[in-house]
């Protein structure tokens, strides 16, 4: 196995794209929420989709290299 292979597994930066996965959604949600009249339950919805976009992100960059 080489090191340095573009496709090898980085912790770090699968943990990057699943936070800005989450930041975005939680972004979106907000401005729906506002929208909505409730920025809360935007938020808690942005969240949750966030975590769900952003495991399917990590995946799709990082799941065949394992």
């Amino acid at each position: 196995m080489q090191a340095d292979s573009p496709s090898s597994f980085d912790p770090a930066g699968a943990g990057g794209v699943l936070l800005a996965a989450l930041v975005v959604c939680i972004g979106i949600g907000v401005l729906i929420g506002w929208l909505a009249g409730s920025i809360g339950i935007g938020v808690l919805i942005g969240a949750v989709g966030g975590i769900l976009v952003g495991i399917v992100a990590v995946y799709r960059r990082y799941g065949r290299t394992v």
